[in-house]
């Protein structure tokens, strides 16, 4: 920079603008805004006059739709009356706010459309309850089941607590409430803070409802409207029947429901082969044509080891229902074969066995199934309890007998089923306890026994009783509901089957 004119005493600056006081650009600014803000008062939209304050250099309509505030209210109810404000400056101001006015309110149309047409889940949510709300009277709330949660917690977060008693009192609201499971939703009911509903709903074809009136309980159960389909598939075993059964399109539960029809005459873990096969009828359950779930197995054929075995389910006149073979008989014996899922068999029934503790020849009269710590045992037949506790090596035992010349003893446990005592009846498959290596065991086992008259068997090859049979006055009825199941599985089969050589060849 060069300082030489500064230096220069004849040197004269060149003229200075005339300065502005900021006083006054404060002062003419802090008027414009007044102004602005009287128009507003006077015109009754405020938007309006927030949108025509924008910045110069956005876009009028954006800016626009970034400010507008749409006022919130429930479905039905009016926003307040405005009061006509009394000004003879009211045409000017209108006149003024007017374009910008239209714009606005424009924008706030096309953003209530936008809502009303795609809405987010929380307001689905939300605009469900408020239309529950409206219908009913009252205010919503709800709770989703979370693993741990118990019910007494779930009542006092909904604030409830107070009504667990009384409702529990209810059987069949106390039978569905305490098969609670993480994911499920209980919804609740109040009027004036006062409790009046509670909705649950068990599983995709039932809602539970208890309605609160007066000082009683009301317990009404609901059943869905669900529509059931009915589907054949088939497959042949290849791996193992979970994986040759999700092959087939089949779900978890209709495969353990497939391996509980035929459990009595197959032992999946050692009696399949390759080559085995199976084809099934079931139902499928769908709601506003989107499937929900899968149904009951109608009826079954399974092939092992070349052997057909056949079921058919059939409700019988006086309401019973259970699985048959084609000449009438139960599906189900009086004993499970295994009352366990089992990893393995570690040892097998002999009467010449080195033990792997006291290192001596000592009979095994029964049959080791090894599977994790804590896996359910189940009881193999209807019967009582007539032992529960420690038993020398056997660890922490069960003996059930059922009834005359039958018991089973259940050995080196990890603990029994809560409220399980001696003289406690147990059902078939009921669980009695759980898999564990107490008392003389090398890794957890359960060690089953099987005695007939008090002389132990190999539970493995023991011919077990059948169970009843189907009635003779029911054997015509049941005759003309299988033939066209039956039909229509043998035909099925063999279309599986030729497919599946085709393919193979190929």
């Amino acid at each position: 920079m060069d300082y030489k004119p500064f230096l220069n005493r004849d040197y004269k600056s060149p003229p200075r603008r005339p300065r502005i006081d900021r006083r006054v650009i404060i002062t003419a600014a802090l008027a414009l805004v007044s102004g602005f803000g009287l128009l507003a008062l006077l015109s009754g939209s405020p938007e309006a006059v927030e949108a025509s304050a924008a910045p110069a250099s956005q876009s009028a309509d954006a800016d626009q739709v970034r400010r507008v505030r749409i006022p919130l209210r429930l479905p039905g109810q009016q926003s307040e009356p405005q009061s006509e404000p009394q000004s003879e400056l009211r045409p000017v101001a209108a006149a003024i706010v007017q374009p910008a006015a239209k714009t606005v309110a424009a924008s706030a149309e096309m953003t209530k459309a936008s809502l009303q047409t795609t809405p987010s889940m929380p307001e689905r949510a939300v605009a469900e309850a408020d239309d529950t709300r409206l219908r009913k009277g009252g205010q919503w709330s709800e709770h989703r089941v979370r693993p741990g949660d118990s019910l007494s917690a779930i009542f006092s977060q909904l604030e409830i607590h107070s009504h667990l008693r009384p409702i529990l009192a209810q059987k069949e609201a106390a039978e569905s409430l305490r098969a609670l499971y993480p994911g499920q939703l209980i919804r609740v009911r109040k009027e004036a803070g006062q409790f009046r509903e509670l909705v649950y709903e068990p599983d995709d074809r039932h809602v539970l409802r208890v309605v609160r009136e007066g000082d009683s309980y009301r317990v009404q159960k609901d059943v869905k409207p669900v529509e059931i389909r009915r589907r054949l598939a088939s497959g042949i075993i290849r791996d193992s029947l979970f994986v040759d059964g999700r092959r087939a399109g089949l779900s978890d539960s209709v495969i353990m429901e497939l391996a509980g029809i035929f459990g009595w005459d197959i032992d999946f873990a050692l009696d399949l082969r390759k080559g085995d096969s199976f084809t099934i009828i079931y139902e499928e359950l769908y709601r506003n044509g989107e499937k929900i779930g899968d149904g009951k197995i109608i009826a079954a054929e399974f092939t092992n080891q070349g052997r057909d075995y056949q079921a058919i389910r059939y409700t019988r006149p006086d309401g019973i229902t259970d699985y048959y073979s084609p000449d009438g008989r139960s599906m189900r014996k009086a004993f499970l074969r295994t009352p366990v899922n089992f990893t393995r068999i570690s040892s097998r029934f002999t009467l010449h066995r080195k033990h792997p503790i006291l290192n001596r020849i000592r009979a095994h009269k029964g049959v080791d199934y090894a599977a994790p710590r804590g896996t359910p045992v189940k009881a193999a037949g209807d019967g009582k309890v007539i032992f529960k506790g420690r038993k020398g090596g056997y660890g922490r035992v069960i003996i059930i007998k059922h009834g005359a010349r039958y018991s089973t003893l259940y050995a080196h446990l990890n603990g029994y089923r809560r409220g399980l005592r001696v003289g406690s009846r147990v059902k078939q498959g009921q669980v009695i306890g759980y898999v564990g290596m107490s008392g003389l065991a090398t890794g957890p086992h359960l060690h089953y026994e099987f005695r007939v008259n008090g002389v132990h068997r190999n539970p493995l090859t023991v011919k077990l009783p059948a169970a009843q049979p189907l009635p003779a006055r029911y054997m015509a009825d049941f005759k003309a509901h299988a033939q066209p199941l039956l039909s229509q599985i043998k035909l099925y089969r063999r279309t599986t089957i030729a497919e599946a050589a085709r393919q193979d060849q190929g």
